[in-house]
């Protein structure tokens, strides 16, 4: 069953995929939005904000991040949402195929094709004069980070890319998701902010995460930012992933 489930996977990974070099304006569109950001941030705010950082692109690249893989997993809900509508899940559910393979393609699709978007930043952050003495197992660290908030997120965007009525609903859900990093440390610190939004950016996913990228771009300590950062990450992929596939079962039941 593992290598049938494997295989149907490896298969319409690779259906999606193809879809995407096809299309490859998926993978620019999702970048465009968070270097306009970045280039808005550093070279019109970047000098009226105070953040105790030699150079503000270092500071904000972080928060970029996240918002790069935000506005990326808005495309899985919408894929899914165009394979509904157009029967592809009915023919699927016609051959011998693993059924959680179909979810699993699109999920991986959208993790591979939001590592491209996130390189893309970081190549242009590297122009814009973004420097770090990170170590390779601080990159691997920060690498690791971004899978797992990847993951976390796209299958949140299974839930609706299943259950919308329309593509503008499919792909809504992601704005909320793309504001949140303007609630926390990801462009200024949070002790600037007046006391109720503090609490609330301190506490909040985004900045644990933001936080922890940035010390190990810096070689700072990361402290248990760290396992909170990854505890909210681990806690919101267990939480969509159930209500992801039970979506899915009652779509295909």
């Amino acid at each position: 069953m593992t290598k049938h489930f494997a295989g149907d996977t490896a298969v319409l990974l690779g259906r999606s995929l193809r879809h995407i070099a096809r299309s490859p304006d998926t993978i620019i569109t999702t970048a465009v939005m968070p270097i306009a950001f970045m280039l808005l941030f550093v070279y019109v705010f970047g000098g009226a904000i105070e953040t105790g950082s030699d150079s503000y692109v270092n500071y904000l690249l972080p928060g970029i991040l996240l918002i790069t893989v935000a506005s990326g997993i808005s495309y899985t809900a919408y894929r899914l949402f165009l394979d509904l509508q157009g029967g592809i899940f009915e023919r699927f559910q016609s051959m011998p195929i693993a059924r959680p393979a179909v979810l699993w393609a699109h999920v991986l699709t959208s993790l591979v094709a939001n590592l491209i978007s996130l390189a893309v930043v970081v190549l242009v952050a590297l122009l814009m004069g973004f420097r770090t003495g990170a170590s390779v197992t601080a990159w691997l660290a920060v690498t690791g980070i971004l899978v797992l908030f990847t993951l976390a997120l796209t299958w949140i965007a299974v839930i609706p890319g299943l259950t919308a009525k329309s593509v503008d609903g499919a792909s809504a859900f992601a704005y909320p998701i793309i504001f949140l990093p303007f609630v926390s440390s990801a462009f200024v610190p949070t002790e600037s902010m007046p006391g109720p939004v503090r609490a609330f950016a301190e506490n909040q996913p985004v900045t644990s995460i933001v936080d922890t990228i940035r010390d190990l771009f810096t070689g700072q300590p990361v402290g248990s930012a760290i396992w909170t950062a990854l505890g909210w990450c681990a806690g919101i992929l267990v939480v969509a992933y159930f209500f992801a596939t039970m979506a899915y079962r009652r779509k295909i039941s």
